[in-house]
């Protein structure tokens, strides 16, 4: 998990603001993609495939290292390195079921 300062207009620190990717999910978490990286080419081959800013996607496996990750997104699967994710800002969609 990453952390972002947040500042107001008298650059005063009003405290630490979470910034989740697609490699902070657990098995069954459901998100919405906010911003993509895109300086990764296996990040732009993931895009082709669909995986781009504001679709839901649920963590559907990860494996026993943690790597890869397996996540759906309309009706089809990809996986994933936990590199890759990590290019994927996220925001965890509230009350999707989790397993």
């Amino acid at each position: 998990m990453h952390y972002n300062t947040t500042v107001n207009e008298n650059n005063s620190h009003l405290g630490l603001e979470k910034i989740m990717t697609l490699a902070d999910l657990a098995t069954g978490d459901t998100a919405k993609l906010d911003e993509i990286d895109t300086r990764d080419p296996g990040v732009i081959r993931l895009m082709i495939l669909g995986m781009v800013e504001d679709i839901t996607v649920r963590m559907e496996n990860i494996a026993i290292g943690g790597d890869p990750l397996e996540v759906g997104f309309f009706g089809s699967s990809v996986s994933l390195r936990k590199e890759q994710a990590r290019h994927f800002k996220v925001t965890l969609v509230p009350g999707a079921a989790s397993k």
